[in-house]
């Protein structure tokens, strides 16, 4: 049976969903790669909230979807802006989602790694800056959890030059308990990041960044970068002192990056890999055995979906997800802290649907192209 999708012109276009999904099976732990997930949070659907209130979560659910990241051997990589940090997730319920999922990585063997910012402030001095940061970092190290130390709105915002980027990093790795990683989000995921390490320049911005590594190199397990340039990631990689990953946060050309060259390659911490989970975790485990056609082979095709998903505006790329999710059945309903759902035309999400059914990503196709039909009804699409 066919299924009637939307176009961006509005004109309605036939497309039959295949039947078979491509499921693999849970495997052996990475040995090439280290692969994180940015997992995405679950709304509670009967919260009787608005927009503006405190993003009310259904824990249940939302570790339910950490439990199956962890069994196909994906690292979870805690309250970044895939769960809606910053939109939607205030500091005090991403504190809850870091507790919560470090307890659920201890009890089933799962790596876990959790942001640390300072959206608990607006705005401020540099000395309340790195103050909402230590309160962060205690948070995910008394959690028993490697630091992911994120870029902050409020240093972006409040810093002089690259000096106060030096001095507030500094600060924090001296203290940090163990490595961490450092995490540059550009702004294509959030306008108020423009200008980041001191210089709107990115040649600028990368010298104090790889300052900040260099000065402390012990305490920096790696790198994520998220500025969609996948060749200024390969030349940022390839100045990174010995030890320190990369982990590329670029979700418009992860294979190439992952796959590598002779002189380096990078590990993945992904907001695609949350829908893409079980495919990317086989597509690692078959390049642990050398084999670079067959990984390509696997996530090429998948590139497709990830750039429609993060077309701009980009931060939007959240709804795209929790969607998947959705369709997927990791999740029974379709609503997203602080509404976001409405954030993508039904276009958009007609589109996001074909090209995951595509490659084969609904573990029961049935399954998704009835919430598919379900949500065309909605918008009053008759089948």
């Amino acid at each position: 049976m066919t299924i009637r999708l939307p176009g961006a012109g509005g004109a309605l276009r036939a497309y039959e969903p295949r039947t078979e999904p491509f499921a693999p099976a849970p495997g052996t732990p990475f040995t090439s790669r280290t692969v994180f997930s940015a997992a995405h949070v679950v709304a509670d659907p009967f919260a009787d909230v608005s927009p503006d209130s405190p993003a009310a979560v259904d824990w249940d659910a939302t570790l339910a979807f950490r439990r199956h990241l962890w069994a196909h051997g994906l690292g979870v990589a805690e309250a970044m802006d895939t769960a809606q940090r910053g939109m939607g997730l205030d500091w005090a319920g991403a504190a809850e989602l870091i507790r919560r999922s470090a307890a659920e990585a201890r009890a089933v063997g799962g790596r876990i790694a959790c942001g640390v910012g300072t959206d608990q402030l607006t705005g401020g001095s540099l000395a309340e800056i790195r103050a909402a940061y230590e309160e962060q970092l205690a948070v995910v190290e008394e959690a028993g959890a490697q630091a992911i130390l994120m870029a902050s709105r409020a240093l972006a915002a409040t810093a002089k030059g690259p000096e106060d980027y030096l001095e507030v990093y500094g600060h924090l790795l001296r203290q940090a308990a163990g490595p961490v990683i450092l995490h540059w989000l550009g702004p294509m995921f959030d306008p108020a990041l423009d200008g980041y390490w001191g210089s709107a320049d990115l040649d600028a911005a990368t010298d104090t960044f790889l300052e900040v590594i260099a000065a402390h190199p012990d305490k920096v397990d790696g790198v994520k970068i998220s500025l969609l340039d996948a060749q200024r990631e390969i030349d940022l990689r390839r100045r990174l002192p010995r030890g320190v990953r990369c982990y590329t946060g670029d979700d418009f050309n992860y294979p190439e990056l992952i796959a590598g060259d002779e002189q380096g390659f990078s590990h993945a911490l992904l907001g695609i890999f949350d829908p893409l989970g079980p495919l990317a975790a086989e597509a690692v485990r078959v390049l642990d055995t050398g084999d670079v056609k067959a990984f390509r082979g696997l996530l090429d095709p998948t590139v497709e979906l990830s750039r429609h998903l993060f077309q701009a505006p980009t931060r939007f790329y959240k709804t795209g997800v929790v969607f998947l999710a959705w369709l997927a059945g990791h999740q029974t309903h379709f609503t997203m802290v602080g509404g976001l759902q409405s954030a993508r035309s039904l276009p958009h999400l007609a589109r996001a649907y074909e090209l995951a059914d595509g490659v084969g990503l609904f573990p029961d196709p049935r399954l998704a192209e009835e919430r598919m039909r379900n949500l065309l009804s909605l918008y009053g699409v008759n089948q």
